[in-house]
Parts: C-alpha cells; structure tokens; sequence
C-alpha cells in the first residue's frame, strides 16, 4: 500500500511538473476513459500492461513502477471522516442529501440490489452554460440484486 501512494505522489509531481493533463495521459492509454486513467493513476484501479507500459514510458518510470501500476491496489482514497476538501466534501453532501432519494428509486425500478462499483463507467464533461458552465457527470454501474438463501 506504501510503494502504490508513493509511485501516485510521484505520478502527480511528474503531472506538475511536466504541465501534463490526465486527459494527455489516457490518450497513451489507448482505449480506455479519462477517467479510468485518471483513476489508475491516482492509485485507484490497475492498468492493463500496454497502458502502464505506455503511460510509465511518457512518465519516465522504471520496470517496477510499471508492474506497480499493473496490480490490484488498495482501493479508497478518503479517510473515514467527513472530507474537508469543498469539492469532495460537496460529492459527500450529495450522497448525504440524495443517498435516500437514490436507494429508493433504484429499488422501486431494480428491486433490492445495489449499484456496482465494479461493473461501473464514468464519464465527467463540461456543460457550457450562460448563466457557468456545468459539470456533467454520468455514472452507469450493473445492477446487483442481493440473493435470498
């Protein structure tokens, strides 16, 4: 868990540096999202090898960071209290305020079940608008029914 958060600090300090974009990143990736990418590289998901190969190469990383980026790593980022940076804080009130509303729409129209984290796409753009641009997030995860035994 150590060697993966210091090869992500890493990654964001070569970002930095280097004026990267994640966008610029996934686009070594060949077909995966930005978001996926972005993800992978802030030590969320693995890459697959031509994408970490690709990605370490542009990075400058050595053979084991891009073996590093290829495992299944520790997932969850946030600490277990309420996060205090204002824009993860708001994605926190939003579940805190439509967790409910969520949950009781997709059981009416699923049954009972969750939305999978596994099976799951995202896709983040810019909306323009006259009155500030918008920010489009569309979430799509399979439907898991819990199993009665």
């Amino acid at each position: 868990m150590t060697a993966r958060a210091e090869l992500t600090e890493k990654i964001v300090r070569i970002k930095i540096e280097r004026d990267l974009t994640w966008a610029g990143l996934a686009a070594l990736a060949g077909e995966l999202s930005k978001e996926y990418v972005t993800a992978a590289l802030l030590g969320q998901m693995p890459l697959p090898g031509p994408a970490a190969e690709a990605i370490g190469t542009e990075l400058g990383l050595d053979s084991y960071e891009i073996k590093l980026l290829q495992q299944p790593p520790y997932r969850g980022s946030l600490p277990t209290q309420v996060p205090t940076d204002p824009l993860i804080y708001r994605f926190y009130e939003l579940i805190s305020v439509y967790g409910t509303t969520f949950k009781a729409l997709i059981h009416e129209e699923f049954g009972d079940g969750i939305m999978s984290a596994i099976d799951f796409r995202m896709d983040l753009q810019r909306e323009p608008n006259n009155a500030g641009d918008r920010v489009n997030i569309t979430m799509s995860g399979k439907f898991l029914p819990y199993k009665q035994y």
